[in-house]
């Protein structure tokens, strides 16, 4: 009956779960990021003119 008091497959398993959790986070992660930054331009001319008219549309005072 060893057998059943034997718990030395369960680290293992825990960490399978473990990184199996992390790619799984880390794949969504890249998905959201990728469709994100698809079809946008880096511009940092168009970055510059954006940020400029917006601090010159700000009320003074």
């Amino acid at each position: 009956m060893d057998i059943v008091k034997d718990e030395g497959g369960q680290g293992a398993a825990e960490y399978i779960l473990l990184f199996g959790g992390v790619i799984v986070i880390a794949i969504v992660a890249l998905y959201i990021y990728y469709t994100y930054f698809t079809g946008q331009s880096f511009s940092s001319k168009e970055d510059i003119a954006t940020v400029r008219n917006t601090v010159a549309k700000m009320p003074t005072g």
